[in-house]
């Protein structure tokens, strides 16, 4: 019989100092370090064959998510900003170390040629595309509606939802019956806070696209969900994600009295991209710490 694992102490209770780093921030310079699964993760194959594309996979979320699809056994591509290059290069390395292809897709998604790039070098050097994970999003926090710049706004919008929808329209021209689309929502689109209302506007939208997407595509057997996060401590919380006020205890108002670390959301993404989830389709799985979403 294995042991059980109390979830309140199976990662650390982290109180993080205070830190800054530039937009859109590093892994590596994360103090303390985040989990992406790098020690944590072990495979049992459910993705053995499948091609993937992770947006915003060097880093947080997206790098534990890439990570396990690999140990999974498939092939991953990462798209990413060219100065998150060093988080991306170890996820490059660890891809690799599973045995799988790996392909570093560095760019700017806020163009949409880069959008249609990413999904036509990922065909060209895996042969098709059979999971695709809209994860890269701009998170900066601002002191209620009449501090956020229009271009911080703007910048938002096509970071987050205009990314996501051109990555997924230029997507589906490759993607067959069994494929399946995941985005990466947010508790921010249930339970928005004052200081990130243009982000958690962009994660609502997210949600609501998913949702939508999912009844067209089901016929034709693809699959679309979403995961929405709570608080998980990655390099989006110091590079200007949240006050520094709120950095020091971040998550520690969650049920379990912890924030959560990128390696716990790995295993919801795993499933919906997996044949397990055959019959999952227009679900928000949430990965919140116990708060609750409607």
């Amino acid at each position: 019989m294995s042991p059980l694992n109390d979830p309140r102490t199976l990662h650390p209770k982290i109180a993080p100092p205070e830190q800054t780093q530039p937009h859109p921030g590093l892994d590596r310079d994360l103090e303390p370090q985040a989990d992406i699964g790098l020690e944590s993760y072990q495979g049992n194959g459910r993705l053995k064959g499948r091609r993937a594309l992770i947006t915003g996979g060097d880093s947080g979320i997206g790098s534990a998510v890439a990570v396990a699809f690999a140990r999974e056994g498939a092939d991953v591509a990462i798209a990413y900003l060219p100065e998150e290059e060093p988080d991306a290069q170890r996820i490059v390395k660890a891809i690799e170390d599973a045995g799988q292809k790996a392909l570093a897709l560095p760019g700017d998604l806020c163009e949409l040629e880069q959008c249609r790039k990413i999904v036509d070098e990922t065909v060209q050097a895996f042969g098709g595309l059979d999971i695709l994970v809209n994860n890269a999003s701009r998170q900066i926090w601002h002191e209620g509606i009449e501090n956020i710049p229009d271009e911080d706004f703007d910048a938002t919008m096509k970071s987050n939802i205009y990314s996501s929808y051109r990555v997924t329209k230029a997507a589906l021209e490759h993607m067959e019956p069994g494929s399946s689309i995941i985005f990466t929502s947010s508790i921010q689109a249930y339970q928005p806070s004052p200081t990130l209302l243009d982000y958690a506007m962009t994660k609502a939208a997210m949600n609501n696209l998913s949702k939508g997407l999912a009844q067209e595509l089901a016929p034709k057997g693809i699959r679309v969900n979403a995961v929405a996060p709570g608080p998980i401590w990655t390099p989006i919380q110091p590079s200007h994600g949240q006050p520094q006020e709120k950095i020091t205890s971040f998550g520690q108002s969650s049920s379990l009295g912890r924030s959560g670390q990128p390696a716990e959301l790995a295993g919801a993404y795993v499933f919906l991209a997996s044949d397990e989830a055959s019959y999952v389709m227009g679900e928000t799985l949430a990965v919140t710490g116990g708060t609750p979403t409607p």
